[in-house]
């Protein structure tokens, strides 16, 4: 299960900490790093020397140039958020998000990743909208700053030790998220974002949504469809209502 999931890092700005984040996930059996739109200078020794012998790691980092573009094939994106923000999006502990793994991974084409902003502002709300959910580790309110590395390794411990009870326990495989086997696996991130982008569109032909005037409106339907968590078929027929829309909106436009 641990081969199905990423670590995302955003903007990271010191090459230290991403051989930290590095060595991190080799303690944990993670294995696949990407980077968007480092900060930091990558390759770099310093990132060498903190992973501590982790270099496979670096040396198979993937560099993407947006969040969209690294959180493509996964069906389920976690961001980690230490602030509040101005619209509630669901909200877990790395404990709670640990024992969802098993649940989404039974699937062969299921993929999760996690993701983690800068140091020294986290992640941004467009980014944070991205994400299925989010994962907040309760530290002391008094100091709540946590080293990026240190961070990662909160998550992927208890996703390590959700794993061990899962072998311990020998529990079936046969679970979903909806308590049942699912018939099709998840839509992806590369094709959420393209039933957004066709969704707003969509809205703006038939005057229901003004961009100059959003009043939150596609966050709030991007928070629905992400919470839904809909497959690939039910994607694929609501980009079809989608597109039957438009073209009876137009015929209805061309009548007048």
């Amino acid at each position: 299960m641990l081969k199905a999931i990423k670590i995302v890092l955003v903007g990271t700005s010191h090459p230290g900490n991403i051989g930290g984040v590095a060595r991190a996930m080799k303690n944990m059996g993670l294995a696949e790093l990407c980077l968007v739109a480092p900060r930091a200078q990558f390759p770099h020794p310093e990132a060498v020397l903190r992973s501590v012998g982790a270099t496979d790691i670096l040396d198979n980092a993937t560099i993407y140039e947006s969040l969209e573009d690294a959180v493509a094939d996964c069906t389920l994106v976690a961001g980690s958020s230490a602030r509040s923000r101005h619209l509630p999006w669901p909200l877990l502990n790395p404990r709670e998000l640990a024992g969802r793994l098993e649940q989404e991974l039974t699937h062969t084409q299921h993929r999760i990743a996690l993701v983690f902003g800068r140091e020294d502002r986290g992640l941004s709300n467009e980014e944070l909208h991205l994400c299925h959910l989010h994962v907040h580790i309760p530290c002391n309110p008094d100091f709540s700053s946590l080293n990026l590395a240190a961070a990662v390794q909160v998550l992927t411990y208890e996703l390590r030790m959700a794993v061990l009870s899962a072998e311990e326990k020998n529990l079936p495989n046969e679970k979903q998220p909806f308590g049942t086997e699912w018939d099709v696996p998840f839509a992806s991130g590369e094709a959420l974002e393209h039933f957004f982008e066709h969704l707003e569109n969509t809205l703006i032909e038939i005057d229901f949504h003004d961009p100059n005037k959003p009043r939150q409106l596609m966050s709030r339907l991007r928070r629905l469809y992400m919470r839904a968590r809909p497959d690939t078929m039910e994607v694929n027929m609501l980009r079809g209502i989608l597109t039957a829309t438009q073209k009876a909106a137009r015929k209805s436009s061309e009548s007048h």
